[in-house]
């Protein structure tokens, strides 16, 4: 919206700076970081009136549980502070099209489901939340919904269909059928959506990490809109996907906010309100600039988190069928309980995941020059 004053540059010379997408980014950032600020404290309150805190400690916490008994009343449906600084700093500070319209569509479409699922267990006491039926209607929803308006607009329609890997100089996969396509952004935005989920379990782990994710796909999305670097560095180059560069700027200024309230201890929990549509659109936006598999590299904390109860479901049921009784790779999982369990402070976890998360998005974004 506040692009469109660089029209007006010949009476406000300034203005022409609005027409510079780094100079929004930043702008997007700064706003989405005043906007958490601003209305985190009130929603905070709010949801502790409302008695909007998780009300019980899940029983396979175990030995935790008394660790967790503290953060019980805790409220919880923090991930509507970041919507809202995101939403709003996104609109204001980005030249509206296609690719920017999508990622909100299916950040807002996630957003449902998240809060509902966080609504019944809070209010209605239900440990199990919505349904698993109706959390992959949603997310089936946004899925088809953006892939269908991806392959309508003109602009976007013979982009989206490419298939790039890293390390490769051109498309694995110059034109994908709509059903692979399909299949692939389904999978990106249901596995990060319920990746991001399971690392939000300590205070401050999931929201960090997703700064350092968004803050390379930021820079992603800038070289993949620019038709120079993207020659240069011998990746796709996608008209329009610049502005995302907006939309991620704007995610790293309401993650930024948001963690000042969610650095231990906690005052709120992001909640599933947050993770499945955060997850949601990192997924949607990796396929948007050509960068899916590189997001696994980036968001490698979320992969090796989701892995990790993988496995450890996986195993138990294998030992539990071939010998009767059920053995576990780790001691709990997430792996970031595993840790807790071997004694390490909360802080502690928390902050070397960060660290592994900064190593993996260093590691990502040097995959732009490796060609």
């Amino acid at each position: 919206m506040l692009s469109y004053l660089s029209d007006y540059a010949h009476y406000f010379g300034p203005l022409r700076l609005l027409h510079y997408t780094t100079v929004r980014a930043l702008g997007a950032a700064v706003t989405a970081l005043f906007i958490g600020f601003l209305v985190g404290p009130w929603l905070i309150r709010r949801f502790r009136a409302l008695k909007f805190g998780q009300g019980y400690i899940d029983e396979r916490t175990g030995m935790l549980g008394a660790i967790y008994c503290d953060k019980q009343h805790t409220p919880t449906m923090g991930g509507l502070i970041i919507f809202i600084a995101v939403f709003v700093s996104t609109v204001l500070w980005t030249e509206p099209n296609v690719w920017v319209f999508v990622a909100l569509f299916v950040y807002t479409v996630l957003t449902v489901p998240g809060w509902r699922d966080d609504y019944l267990k809070i209010v209605h006491k239900n440990k199990d939340g919505i349904k698993s039926w109706e959390k992959i209607a949603w997310q089936s929803l946004a899925t088809v919904v953006a892939l269908g308006i991806l392959l309508w607009h003109p602009q976007s329609a013979a982009k989206i269909r490419e298939l790039w890997v890293p390390f490769y100089k051109t498309a694995v996969i110059h034109s994908m059928p709509w059903w692979l396509l399909l299949v692939l952004i389904y999978l990106w935005i249901v596995g990060f959506s319920n990746a991001i989920n399971l690392t939000d379990g300590l205070d401050g782990l999931a929201v960090g990490c997703t700064i350092t994710v968004a803050l390379v796909f930021s820079i992603m999305a800038y070289v993949a809109g620019h038709v120079f670097l993207a020659e240069y560095l011998l990746i796709s180059h996608v008209p329009g996907t610049g502005e995302l560069t907006v939309v991620c700027g704007a995610l790293v200024g309401a993650c930024m906010a948001f963690l000042w309230f969610n650095a231990h201890p906690a005052e709120v929990f992001m909640g599933d309100t947050g993770s499945l549509a955060l997850g949601g659109l990192i997924g949607l936006m990796a396929f948007m600039i050509h960068q899916p598999f590189t997001l696994v590299i980036v968001g490698g904390v979320f992969v090796i988190e989701a892995l990790s109860v993988i496995l450890q479901v996986g195993w138990f049921k294998f030992t539990k069928r071939r010998t009767g009784t059920g053995q576990r790779l780790l001691l709990m999982a997430p792996i970031h309980h595993h840790f807790q369990k071997r004694g390490w402070p909360e802080t502690k976890v928390v902050l070397r995941f960060w660290v592994i998360s900064l190593g993996f998005a260093l590691a990502g974004l040097a995959t732009l020059k490796l060609r």
